[in-house]
């Protein structure tokens, strides 16, 4: 099966519920959405709509990061290494707890860890993620986007140990991990374009066959015209044989 969607809504809630499979919520990343939120969006959903939730920066994200412009929230001085890299923090915590809220809520199908690039794998970073993911319970599959400089191998042991699914753009690096594919499309098959760029017909008739050799995979677009991507890729999906791919009813 074959579950295509877009990284944030970006657009009416209604159109993406109703045109696509799939959706990562964004907001989550930024500052903590309300269970009140959650549980509407899983209401005006069709039954068989798949939620994703992108994980708290608060777990990921070193304070330093730009993203936390939009976190809703004065962070002081002293209290700034305390955020971010997996760490065995009360905001660390914190961050999780929001997300977990939110994917319970939603019934999501998988939580999505992105690292900022300047994570890479010391010992210490790896320590952090036995302790954080050992230490954390849930229903959803847990993906991980490893930004920085990590070797395949280091990925898949750790993936194998901790139960991780690697998510990557598949035009820029192949998943450490079998069976469930996460794809995050960020319009780079060109390189400098990056989000500005619109994928053509050719990149999402490959962008298939790469999804077809996993057991299930989810496509979810992150670049500027996301939408209209999408779309174009579901009907590719769609129109495919049933031997290559599910249909959605």
């Amino acid at each position: 099966m074959i579950w295509t969607g877009t990284c944030g809504f970006g657009r009416r809630h209604a159109d993406v519920l109703g045109d696509l499979d799939a959706v990562e919520i964004q907001e989550t990343f930024y500052r903590p959405v309300s269970a009140q939120r959650a549980a509407k969006w899983r209401s005006s959903a069709p039954p068989e709509f798949r939620f994703c939730v992108k994980a708290s920066q608060f777990i990921t994200h070193d304070a330093s990061s730009p993203t936390y412009r939009r976190a809703g929230r004065t962070i002081p001085p002293e209290e700034r290494a305390a955020y971010g890299g997996f760490r065995d923090t009360a905001p660390v915590r914190e961050g999780w707890e929001a997300t977990r809220a939110v994917a319970d809520g939603l019934r999501a199908s998988v939580i999505v860890f992105q690292t900022p690039a300047s994570f890479g794998p010391s010992e210490a970073n790896r320590t952090a993620l036995y302790r954080f993911f050992e230490s954390i319970r849930t229903n959803a599959t847990k993906a991980v986007e490893l930004r920085g400089p990590w070797a395949t191998h280091i990925v898949e042991r750790i993936c194998e140990d901790l139960g991780l699914v690697h998510a990557v753009d598949p035009f820029d690096r192949e998943p450490a991990t079998y069976g469930l594919a996460y794809f995050r499309l960020h319009g780079s098959p060109p390189g400098p374009s990056m989000y500005r760029y619109t994928y053509t017909e050719e990149d999402l008739s490959r962008l298939r066959s790469m999804s077809t050799e996993y057991d299930d995979a989810y496509a979810m677009f992150n670049n500027v015209s996301m939408q209209a991507d999408a779309r174009r890729f579901e009907r590719i999906v769609r129109g495919a044989a049933p031997s290559e791919s599910a249909v959605r009813p």
